[in-house]
């Protein structure tokens, strides 16, 4: 059994850790609400573009677009150059985050002949080099502070190798915070964008308005489109970055609950070693009076 002294430095070192944990939980919280409110100031753009995007696409069904997916130009997945933007953490102690994220990415890419892998965060580039994966392209800022100026730069990357023929699908996985506690990875679609998913039914009795486009209707979509993508993709890094903070959170409060009762148990565990050493004392003073007796008798 151990003595006093190691048992008092082992709660002294899981308190410290404690403190630490702590600290975490709140700066994972204060980033959470940051990054909350950031995505809710930029949403209501976005939204506009994408309900601009569906009227057009009422106005104009057969409308045919270099972003918008041809049936008639459907590949086979093995015919398909399908590029895979994973978005991870840049760093750990965030529970199954990063480990969920991966798993799908490669559950996916392994449904393409040969799939090409764009990388965003630390966890995911160095998961993928030591399993040796060729990364086609890996975004060398760190995810801990989405912005758009960085959702446009990934923009551009992803475009340039869409319009150039280099890649014929571009898929987005990263993770969706569904609530509070509970956030799941997924995938998603970024290029070429299906027209079913802008396709917005009227309610009865309602008729299209006219609709003038100017210089032309493929011409107003290509300015759109780009922008649209842009906020797909800020929407997607800032969702992924609160998952991780969520995960972090619950991560480093379980730690802390699991820190309490090891301290609850390690306290009972010196009680008992105080109590025995306190009656081994006892007990010798007490086998002390008696040699004592002995003596003067």
């Amino acid at each position: 059994m151990a003595n006093m002294k190691e048992i008092q430095e082992r709660m002294k070192s899981i308190r410290d850790t404690m403190k630490i944990t702590n600290a975490m939980y709140m700066i994972s919280s204060s980033k959470l609400k940051k990054a909350k409110k950031s995505l809710e100031d930029t949403e209501p753009y976005f939204y506009t573009l994408q309900s601009t995007m569906a009227r057009i696409l009422r106005h104009i069904p057969e409308m045919e677009d270099i972003y918008f997916e041809n049936p008639a130009c459907v590949k086979t997945l093995e015919d398909t150059r399908a590029g895979f933007l994973v978005v991870t953490a840049d760093k750990g102690m965030a529970g199954a985050y990063n480990h969920n994220v991966i798993r799908l990415a490669e559950e996916e890419m392994a449904k393409y002949r040969d799939p090409r892998l764009l990388v965003v965060g630390e966890q995911g580039r160095h998961y993928f080099e030591q399993k040796g994966v060729d990364i086609y392209k890996e975004f060398r800022y760190t995810v801990q502070n989405p912005t758009l100026h960085r959702a446009r730069s990934i923009r551009n990357e992803i475009l340039s190798h869409y319009l150039n023929g280099e890649l014929d699908k571009i898929f987005i996985v990263f993770t969706r915070q569904i609530n509070a506690v509970q956030a799941e990875a997924e995938m998603m679609q970024l290029l070429p964008l299906k027209k079913a998913d802008y396709k917005m039914e009227l309610p009865p009795g309602i008729t299209i308005s006219e609709l003038l486009l100017r210089p032309s209707p493929n011409e107003v979509m290509d300015k759109i489109v780009p922008n649209y993508i842009v906020g797909f993709i800020y929407g997607a890094l800032v969702e992924a970055y609160c998952s991780e903070q969520s995960s972090r959170m619950a991560a480093m409060e379980s730690a802390t609950t699991s820190a309490k009762d090891m301290l609850h148990e390690l306290d009972i565990l010196y009680n008992r070693v105080r109590q025995a050493a306190i009656t081994q004392e006892i007990t010798e003073v007490i086998g002390g009076v008696r040699a004592q007796k002995k003596k003067k008798r």
